[in-house]
């Protein structure tokens, strides 16, 4: 069966206040999904953020980001007033996020809300919190006591607190109990809004797509309260961190700083904790895309305190048994493996021997650099068993890759490929998309920004970069029924109509 679907993250909503959220014009997003005859919308993580507004480098694998707890929602329930939403500075632009404003001004709204909850008595939240005690617990004390640190990472905390003395954490959590109820109410909000949007989603026959790091932020209660997970020595400092060698794009590569998993650990726990994750994550999506996947063959590792990627070496990851252990613990789950970067032959075998449709870019298909026939991502070398991308929210648009990333030659190769030596620069991002489309891959996601044909000022991340990624949003007049007809019939064109 032949797919296609709409990449946009829950941030880049059009709504009222500050920041794509759950509210109502999230479920006009689903219609129109559906209007335009899309089978799938694929999201950003949803963890709550840290440095940089990254969703990628979260506070919990688990937690949500309180940012999308929908305001509206709040006062229709009576816990907070329109005009005290309404008299809140969220920016001057809807067009970007403006996270410092959201950091200041949402919280102070959120804790309004729980204060006039009465949450404590809900049997719904009691319920909630049983059911995701295994995490719940630990990641609303790590954030109350992160308050009480004035937000400095747990590394920085006092020894008994960092190292998880039993007596002070039971001492923390009575002193904090307020402040703990307070982040496990808005995980209780969270994720009672998300799954009324998602069963909404699934009711109009649109799947989501989750997309879910492979490795967990330092300054996480993943890290805080898991530490014979990773690599870290006794005095809980990583041994080596995460990152990615020197190449064509960076000199000296890129150092993401995440501690790395401990294999052996969770080889010898039958990959529990990853079990654990994994159930949460099929729970919360339809799909599940596992960023960096080409780590579980091998993974980067950088020594601690290295100033940049250059020291790195290759180290060997779990391999296929931890996918065997997901089949029979799982059976069959819908799986996307992010396969991008440097990868070999060992890479292509571990997806191969997975059964997971890998990712396919056509960006990177016309690299002068490496312009032979081979090259995997030129749409004739697809597989079906494969899920193609115009870009990812890490690359350009598709009109600002073409109009501006690319050298003369390049978009001369673009041309040649597509046959089209007329069509303007900036009008060659549709014969792109639909090239996309025409694939053979099962799955096409294509970034709403290429659909609607907009340059670099919409992308949504630089990587390596900090200060103005993960901003871009859409607005409500651009949702077009003109632009859903045109999206549908690439649809009925290119085969990729579900019926249902």
């Amino acid at each position: 069966m032949r797919k296609s679907g709409i990449l946009l993250p829950i941030s880049s909503l059009p709504s009222a206040y500050g920041i794509g959220c759950f509210s109502q014009e999230a479920y006009e997003w689903v219609d129109f999904l559906k209007e335009a005859g899309q089978s799938c919308w694929q999201i950003l993580p949803l963890g709550p953020i840290g440095y940089g507004d990254s969703p990628y480098q979260s506070f919990s694998s688990f937690a949500g980001n309180p940012y999308y707890i929908s305001l509206e929602k709040l006062i229709s329930y009576g816990w907070l007033t329109e005009e005290e939403c309404e008299s809140v500075d969220w920016g001057a632009d809807e067009r970007y996020v403006d996270y410092g404003l959201l950091y200041e001004n949402r919280s102070v709204l959120l804790r309004k809300a729980f204060q006039k909850s009465g949450i404590e008595d809900d049997p719904q939240f009691r319920k909630f919190q049983e059911e995701e005690k295994d995490w719940l617990g630990d990641f609303a004390l790590f954030m109350a006591l992160k308050d009480e640190n004035e937000g400095k990472p747990w590394t920085l905390w006092e020894e008994d607190v960092k190292y998880r003395k039993e007596e002070v954490l039971k001492d923390k959590a009575n002193e904090l109990a307020q402040e703990i109820c307070y982040y496990e109410f808005l995980q209780f909000e969270f994720y009672r809004q998300w799954l009324e949007l998602k069963n909404y989603a699934n009711s109009q026959g649109v799947e989501i797509i989750g997309d879910i790091p492979i490795y967990v932020s330092m300054d996480s209660a993943d890290a805080w309260a898991g530490k014979e997970l990773f690599q870290f020595d006794e005095h809980a400092r990583p041994k080596a961190v995460a990152g990615c060698p020197p190449d064509g794009f960076s000199a000296v590569g890129q150092l993401w700083g995440n501690p790395l998993y401990d294999w052996d650990y969770h080889r010898a726990s039958g990959f529990t904790w990853w079990m654990r994750r994994l159930r949460f994550c099929f729970r919360m999506y339809d799909v599940v895309r596992i960023d960096h996947f080409r780590g579980f063959d091998e993974y980067y590792a950088i020594p601690n305190g290295a100033v940049d990627a250059r020291e790195g070496k290759w180290q060997k990851g779990p391999g296929i048994a931890l996918f065997e252990k997901v089949r029979q613990v799982f059976g069959e789950r819908e799986i996307i493996a992010e396969d991008l970067g440097y990868v070999t032959d060992s890479v292509r075998k571990l997806v191969a021997d997975s059964g997971y449709p890998g990712m396919k870019v056509l960006e990177f298909a016309f690299d002068s650099r490496d312009s032979g026939s081979a090259n995997d991502y030129l749409p004739y070398n697809y597989q079906r068993n494969s899920v193609v991308y115009t870009g990812t929210h890490d690359n350009e648009t598709i009109s600002g890759w073409f109009c501006e990333g690319l050298k003369a030659k390049e978009r001369q190769m673009v041309r040649e490929y597509l046959c089209d030596f007329k069509s303007k620069d900036e009008k060659m991002y549709l014969p792109l998309v639909c090239t996309a489309m025409a694939s053979v891959s099962k799955l096409c996601v294509i970034p709403l920004q290429d659909w609607l044909g907009y340059d670099n000022r919409a992308r949504i991340n630089v990587p390596s970069t900090t200060g103005e990624n993960w901003r871009w949003r859409v607005k409500k007049k651009e949702l077009t029924e003109e632009l859903a007809e045109t999206i549908y019939a690439a649809v009925k064109r290119y085969g990729r109509e579900v019926q249902g």
